[in-house]
C-alpha cells in the first residue's frame, strides 16, 4: 500500500491569496470573529516576519508595517477546498478528506487530503515523479500546497503537515524520517501534551525511544497510539470522499468595483479557476450562473421590493458543452453591458454546471464547419442589440391566441419525428406572415369565392371554415375573428393554399400563412 497526502498549510491564508494572487509576494494575515473582537487566525510567512502571531487582536496587528489585513472568507474556502478535491480526484478515485479528521477528534480548518496511489505508477511514473505532478497540478489551482508519500496514511499526513515542498518516506525510515517533527503536529490532548513537554519530550524521535511498558503505565493506551503515531507504524484504512459534484467560486471584496472593466478582470479569474477544475475532472459547462451582491441594500428591514435590488442574477445556457474560459469572459461582458448591475458590486458568486464534454468527429471529404462558441458569441452580440427576448428558437405557448409564441434558446438535442420503419414523416409546414398580409375578399352565398392579394386577383376553388375563434377579452388585446383555409388557383403553378380570416372588430380580411 502507497499513500499521498496534499495539505496546504495556513488553508484561510491561501484560500484569499487564490482570489487574489498579487498579495502572494505580500504580508498577509486573516481575521476571524465579531466586530470589534477580531482576532489573527492565520497568517503566511511575510507576516509572521513582520511580528504577526496568531491570537492577536485586530488592534496588535495593525501595528505592524506593512501588513495586508483580511477577513475571512468562508465561500472563498469552500470554493478552494473543492479545487483541492478536484486535484486529487485527478489522480486518484480513492480520495480521503481529512479537513476535519484529527487524531484527537477536534475540528481544525485546513486544506489537506489523503490519497491511495497504490498501483498509479503504471501512469503516472515513481512516486517521486506523481508527487512533483500533485504539487505542480494544485499549484496551477492557485494554491501553495505540501506532498508527502509513505506506505501509511498517518505517516504521510504527519510528513506532509511537517515538511515543506515534496517529501518521499521509503519503507522502514519512518521513525527515522518523522523524529525531527515537533510532538504537537500529533495533536495530543492539553494534558498529554503539558504531561510530555514536563518529561522533556518535545519531539517525535524521543516519544518512539520511550519503553512501552512504562509508556503505557502512565499514559494508558492514547500513549501508546502517539508512540505509534511517532514511530510512523500506526494503519487505518481510508475513508474514501464522494467526488464533488458543485463548481463555484465566489470573491468577497474589500472596495467595491463599480465599473465593467476591473469587473471583468475578477470575472477572467474566476472563469480560468473553474475551467481548470472541470477539465481536471474531463468535464465541461453547459450552464452559467453569475449572481452579483449590490452593495447598498443591506438593510433587513428595507422592503422587500428593495431588498430585491441587492442582488444582480444571470444565468447562461448553451447548447453545446464548453471549456473555454476566454468564451464565457466574452458572454459575460456582452451580457452585463446589456444588463449593466445597479450599483457597486461587493461580492461575485460564479457557479458552472458540470456536463460532459461534447466529442465531434468531422468527415474526411466534408469542410469543417463553425465552431460552437463563435455561434454562442455572435447570439450574444445579436442580444445585446435586438434584446434576450428576440433571440432562439421559437416556441409555441399553451394558449388559442393566434401567433402566441415565446424564444427559448437553442438547445444541443434535435428532435425527428420517424415512423416505426425508420423513414423520416414528411409533415405540411405552416409559413406565417408577420405581419399579417391585409387581402379583398368577395362572397358568395357566406362562402369567399374571390381573393385579391397584392393587387393580384385570385379564384377560390375550395374553401373550409368558418372557425369562430376569438380570447382575451378580459384584456385591452381582445380578438375575435372567423378563420378560413383556401385553395387559390395560380396561373401555371400548383394550387395555393392559404389560412385567411375577418377580424371581426374592423371587418377586415387578412392572408395569416401559406401552406408548404
Amino acid at each position: 500500500m502507497l499513500f499521498a497526502c496534499i495539505y496546504v498549510p495556513e488553508f484561510p491564508v491561501e484560500a484569499l491569496l487564490r482570489a487574489s494572487p498579487e498579495l502572494r509576494a505580500q504580508p498577509v494575515a486573516v481575521l476571524d470573529g465579531s466586530p470589534p473582537l477580531l482576532t489573527v487566525i492565520a497568517a503566511n510567512a511575510g507576516a509572521r516576519e513582520t511580528g504577526i502571531e496568531v491570537g492577536m487582536t485586530k488592534l496588535q496587528a495593525e501595528a505592524c508595517s506593512g501588513i495586508h489585513l483580511r477577513r475571512r472568507s468562508i465561500a472563498q474556502e469552500c470554493a478552494a477546498h473543492d479545487a483541492l478535491l478536484d486535484c486529487a480526484h485527478a489522480f486518484s478515485p480513492r480520495v480521503e478528506d481529512t479537513n476535519h479528521q484529527t487524531t484527537s477528534g477536534n475540528a481544525k480548518p485546513g486544506g489537506t487530503v489523503i490519497l491511495d496511489i497504490t498501483g498509479l505508477d503504471r501512469l503516472f511514473g515513481p512516486p517521486a515523479k506523481l508527487a512533483r505532478d500533485m504539487a505542480g497540478h494544485v499549484s496551477k489551482m492557485g494554491l501553495e500546497a505540501n506532498v508527502a508519500v509513505a506506505i501509511n496514511p498517518h505517516a504521510a499526513l504527519h510528513a506532509a503537515r511537517g515538511f515543506s515542498g515534496v517529501t518521499i518516506i521509503k519503507a522502514g525510515t519512518e521513525a527515522e524520517r518523522l523524529g525531527s517533527l515537533p510532538i504537537h503536529l500529533l495533536e495530543p490532548s492539553e494534558e498529554m501534551l503539558e504531561t510530555l513537554e514536563r518529561w522533556g519530550i518535545r519531539d517525535l524521535r524521543r516519544l518512539a525511544a520511550l519503553p512501552e511498558v512504562a509508556l503505557s503505565q502512565r499514559l494508558g493506551q492514547g500513549g501508546l497510539r502517539l508512540q505509534k503515531l511517532a514511530k510512523g507504524c500506526a494503519q487505518r484504512p481510508l475513508v474514501p470522499a464522494e467526488p464533488a459534484t458543485k463548481f463555484e467560486e465566489a470573491i468577497e471584496l474589500e472596495d467595491a468595483v463599480e465599473l465593467l472593466e476591473p469587473l471583468a478582470f475578477l470575472l477572467n479569474r474566476m472563469l480560468e479557476q473553474i475551467c481548470a477544475r472541470l477539465k481536471s475532472r474531463a468535464l465541461a459547462a453547459n450552464e452559467l450562473r453569475l449572481t452579483l451582491e449590490i452593495t447598498g441594500h443591506e438593510d433587513q428591514s428595507i422592503d422587500e421590493q428593495k431588498q430585491s435590488r441587492r442582488w444582480h442574477r444571470r444565468s447562461f445556457q448553451f447548447p453545446v458543452p464548453i471549456q473555454d474560459s476566454r468564451t464565457f469572459l466574452k458572454l459575460l461582458q456582452l451580457d452585463l453591458a446589456a444588463h449593466p448591475p445597479d450599483g457597486p458590486v461587493k461580492k461575485i458568486f460564479l457557479a458552472a454546471e458540470p456536463a460532459p464534454p461534447r466529442f465531434a468527429q468531422s468527415g474526411l471529404f466534408l469542410p469543417r464547419g463553425p465552431a460552437p462558441e463563435r455561434l454562442e458569441l455572435t447570439l450574444a452580440r445579436i442580444r445585446g442589440i435586438a434584446g434576450d427576448d428576440r433571440v432562439g428558437s421559437a416556441e409555441l405557448l399553451d394558449t388559442h391566441a393566434p401567433g402566441a409564441f415565446r424564444m427559448r434558446p437553442f438547445r444541443s438535442h434535435m428532435s425527428s419525428t420517424k415512423s416505426e420503419k425508420g423513414r423520416a414523416i414528411q409533415k405540411t409546414a405552416l409559413r406565417i406572415f408577420r405581419p399579417p398580409l391585409e387581402a379583398k375578399v368577395q362572397i358568395k352565398h357566406g362562402v369567399p369565392t374571390r381573393l385579391f392579394l397584392r393587387g393580384q386577383p385570385h379564384q377560390v376553388t375550395a374553401a373550409a371554415g368558418p372557425w369562430r375563434n376569438n380570447g382575451g377579452w378580459w384584456t385591452e388585446q381582445a380578438w375575435t375573428r372567423d378563420e378560413w383555409e383556401l385553395e387559390l388557383q395560380v396561373e401555371q403553378t400548383s394550387p395555393l393554399l392559404v389560412r385567411a380570416y375577418r377580424d371581426l372588430s374592423s371587418a377586415r380580411w387578412y392572408v395569416e400563412s401559406t401552406f408548404d
